[in-house]
């Protein structure tokens, strides 16, 4: 894996249907936007890391703060669309392609995905962590079934596998909107039209999926808070604000165990 390039790339379209500007939204003193990046940044595992946007007011913040950026166009219908097009400025062997609405990422996420490229036969990666029993039911939360062999089958947000006999089923994994891929796959991706699982559940990898194209699946070290709404936004904080809180205690300690 340390022999590929590869290159982050952070789609961040201002315009979110569910909550307004959102990756502009400030967060424990931050941008929502620049807690992602500042993550995927620190992985150390990938150079690039690059926004991706179309829009002028968030290519302005990322320059004023250091962040790269490249824009895209406002048609494309995808996050997966706007990280190809990026693949057309900066070549890389993998594309890493991270939501901008996930800012309680931490560098350890990104391991676990890319270390499913030491395979030959991965071409897609995503994330999954187990699914909290209040977010069985819930259509935002996406569910993934996969094989035996790490294999996404299907994507939902539905509830699968569906437990007929009720027997009290708790197996569910929940989704993790982070995706890499080899540039073959991405290329190939981008040059499909959505298709139409993609467009009744609203999952871009479901063309994919519908496509024949296989999507590998790694366990996450732990679950993300997506922001789309306003207390989704209050969460976030919380989090970011508690491991601030414990980084400065650490910070404070370290020096007193050394007298």
């Amino acid at each position: 894996m340390s022999k590929l390039r590869i290159a982050g790339v952070i789609p961040a379209r201002l315009n979110s249907t569910r909550l307004s500007r959102k990756v502009l939204r400030e967060i424990a003193g931050r941008p929502m936007l620049e807690w992602v990046w500042r993550a995927a940044a620190a992985s150390g595992l990938m150079d690039p890391v690059v926004v991706a946007t179309d829009s002028e007011e968030v290519a302005s913040l990322c320059r004023a703060r250091g962040i790269p950026v490249e824009m895209t166009s406002a048609t494309c219908p995808s996050g997966s669309d706007r990280v190809s097009k990026v693949a057309e400025k900066i070549d890389a062997d993998i594309y890493v392609n991270i939501q901008g609405d996930e800012p309680t990422l931490t560098p350890e996420f990104f391991g676990p995905l890319l270390a499913l490229f030491d395979r030959s036969e991965v071409d897609v990666a995503t994330l999954a962590v187990r699914c909290r029993p209040e977010e069985f039911a819930n259509p935002s939360t996406v569910k993934v079934v996969t094989d035996l062999n790490g294999r996404a089958m299907y994507f939902s947000r539905a509830t699968i596998p569906f437990d007929r006999d009720a027997i009290g089923f708790t197996g569910y994994w929940k989704h993790l909107g982070i995706y890499a891929y080899r540039k073959a796959a991405l290329e190939r991706f981008a040059a499909l039209t959505p298709s139409p699982l993609e467009q009744l559940e609203r999952l871009e990898q479901l063309r994919l999926l519908e496509n024949g194209i296989g999507i590998f699946v790694a366990e996450a070290p732990d679950d993300t808070i997506g922001v789309d709404t306003e207390d989704d936004l209050k969460r976030a904080e919380a989090v970011l604000r508690g491991r601030e809180f414990r980084a400065g205690s650490k910070e404070i300690s370290e020096p007193s165990q050394q007298r």
